[in-house]
């Protein structure tokens, strides 16, 4: 029986961003495709049957496939130069637990599946947790297919490149009859649990989110001939909307607000730019505020274009309400896991999609650190082995 670090480091290898730091495992890569095809293999190890479904999710079925089964797992894609446990530590913890309740001799009473969601992160195709949002109809699956990643790739291109039929996409009733409960571990994102104390938390709620586009247009010229006094130059407006989505995430208590992603077209050093996009991630936990607060931006970033001779729009790429997990699972895994406190996350996970459509629950492993999507991001060896003995317990409970 592997443990879950021993899981983990098997796969320590797979992804290595040499310039980031960390690991880049876009959905689809030759990374993420050597990661499923690990899964494969593990799950074919423990007698599991998998298949593949016509969202492009893995099921790995201990017991014959049926409605109202036990569903555990995580996603294998990461962002740009991730940690090594996001997505990656749920699946491997899935995977041992199975392990566990097998060596305690646990005979289910319902069919167990556990699961891989592609593109939970929205690093290629810009719409996070793309899978359950198809597998749920949260997402059309026309928009689906003509996301586009940063080399023009339309998804419904990389997915038929890699077996599936675009034309298929798109909510799955029988999928979704399928999950009776689903549970998933992850590591934390925070500091909820600290140093000291539980290494395992029941989770509550996430935090409502979305990711908007803004596009500031101005005029392309030529950095040298240029006089300053002559520029609309996106650049300058887009430096300027930066800094006002920080003061006015800033000035609304419990706001988070973010550009993590900024790209200037055409790119050149000695080229103006014609245009720059920026990508912005706003989360609150009142649906209404978050609306009002991306207003707010929106509104700033006109009035800053304007002032440098340049325009702006908005486009919403995705949004997820706050979403609370379903209060009797909750207390199912509140009682499986004594002395285990109560935390919400403001991150975003594929429980949060499901949770709309079936009883769905979370379990968080302690990160020491605090950090994540950074290569910072970590968990000890023996706080991972408790999470996978954390979820063996809420599994057997509930099996």
């Amino acid at each position: 029986m592997e443990t879950v670090s021993q899981l983990l480091e098997s796969i320590s290898d797979v992804g290595r961003d040499t310039a980031r730091g960390g690991y880049s495992r876009p959905v689809y890569s030759t990374a993420e495709l050597d990661l499923r095809g690990w899964f494969v293999e593990q799950a074919g190890r423990r007698g599991l049957e998998v298949e593949t479904d016509r969202n492009g999710i893995i099921w790995a079925w201990w017991g014959a496939p049926q409605k109202g089964a036990l569903v555990t797992g995580s996603h294998l894609d990461s962002v740009p130069g991730g940690g090594a446990f996001d997505g990656p530590l749920g699946v491997a913890s899935a995977l041992a637990a199975v392990d566990v309740l097998r060596q305690r001799g646990v005979q289910p009473n319902r069919s167990l599946a556990i699961t891989v969601f592609p593109e939970e992160e929205g690093s290629r195709f810009g719409v996070a947790c793309l899978g359950s949002r198809l597998l749920t109809g949260a997402i059309g699956p026309d928009k689906a297919r003509n996301l586009r990643d940063a080399d023009g790739n339309t998804f419904a291109e990389v997915s038929q490149g890699n077996g599936l039929d675009p034309e298929h996409f798109g909510r799955d009733e029988e999928a979704l009859a399928r999950i009776g409960d689903f549970v998933e571990l992850h590591v934390e994102q925070g500091r909820g649990l600290g140093e000291e104390g539980p290494a395992i938390a029941v989770g509550s709620s996430i935090l409502g989110h979305g990711r908007w586009k803004l596009t500031v247009s101005g005029q392309g010229n030529h950095a040298g001939t240029t006089l300053m006094q002559d520029r609309a130059d996106p650049m300058v407006a887009a430096a300027q909307i930066i800094i006002a989505v920080q003061k006015s995430a800033a000035a609304q208590p419990d706001a988070r607000a973010t550009v993590g992603r900024l790209e200037p077209i055409p790119g050149g050093t000695n080229v103006i730019a014609s245009r720059v996009q920026l990508w912005l991630d706003v989360r609150y936990p009142e649906d209404a505020v978050t609306g009002a607060l991306v207003e707010a931006i929106h509104g700033k970033a006109q009035k800053i274009a304007a002032f440098e001779g340049c325009s702006v729009t908005l486009t919403e790429e995705s949004y997820s309400g706050t979403v609370h997990f379903d209060a009797a699972l909750q207390r199912q895994l509140e009682n499986a896991l004594p002395g285990a406190p109560v935390l919400a996350t403001g991150a975003g996970h594929d429980a949060g999609v499901l949770a709309g459509y079936v009883p769905s629950g979370m379990i968080f492993v302690r990160n020491p650190t605090g950090i994540s999507h950074s290569p910072e991001e970590h968990v000890e060896d023996d706080d991972a082995d408790a999470g996978a003995g954390a979820l063996a317990d809420v599994l057997e409970g509930l099996l």
